[in-house]
């Protein structure tokens, strides 16, 4: 890794999930996609990753500090890219293979237990296997595999650092 000052690598994260959290609301407010469950449980490990970043930047912790932070970031991100796995892997089955449509998130939080809530989000339903929207061919959550990979790599990068 370049002899970057860890801070300023956890503010590029920082940085970069902000850019992310923008375009996705972007895309639900300006483009009107609205997210699936999955799509939320992404965003939501994009803000834990932006989250703990944003504490590392205005940490002025030592090595102990840095390497807590970014195995902190390595687990959510790797969370995330768990997430956007199940998603890529629901919008690659044949369509006779789609789950059906599920309830919303806001009624399923209502109604069922949080446990009994992230078991039926991660099974996936036929709204989360539907591609709405790609960039150079590639869907969402592709892009947000992609993402959650790069930053579980800077933060493995961080690890590594003495």
């Amino acid at each position: 890794m370049p002899a970057f000052h860890h801070r300023q690598v956890f503010a590029s994260l920082l940085i970069a999930c902000i850019a992310a959290m923008g375009f996705a609301l972007y895309l639900q407010y300006a483009v009107h996609l609205q997210p699936c469950p999955l799509c939320i449980f992404q965003r939501l490990a994009m803000m834990g990753v932006g989250t703990v970043a944003l504490i590392a930047t205005l940490h002025q912790g030592g090595l102990w500090a840095r390497r807590f932070y970014a195995s902190l970031i390595v687990l959510i991100a790797g969370a995330g890219a768990g997430i956007a796995l199940r998603h890529v892997w629901l919008q690659h089955l044949p369509a006779d293979q789609v789950p059906d449509c599920g309830p919303g998130l806001n009624y399923m939080l209502q109604v069922f237990p949080l446990h009994k809530v992230l078991d039926m989000v991660l099974r996936g339903s036929g709204e989360c296997a539907k591609v709405d929207w790609t960039l150079f061919g590639f869907s969402l959550p592709e892009l947000s595999l992609a993402a959650f990979i790069a930053i579980a790599v800077l933060a493995i990068g961080l690890l590594r650092r003495r």
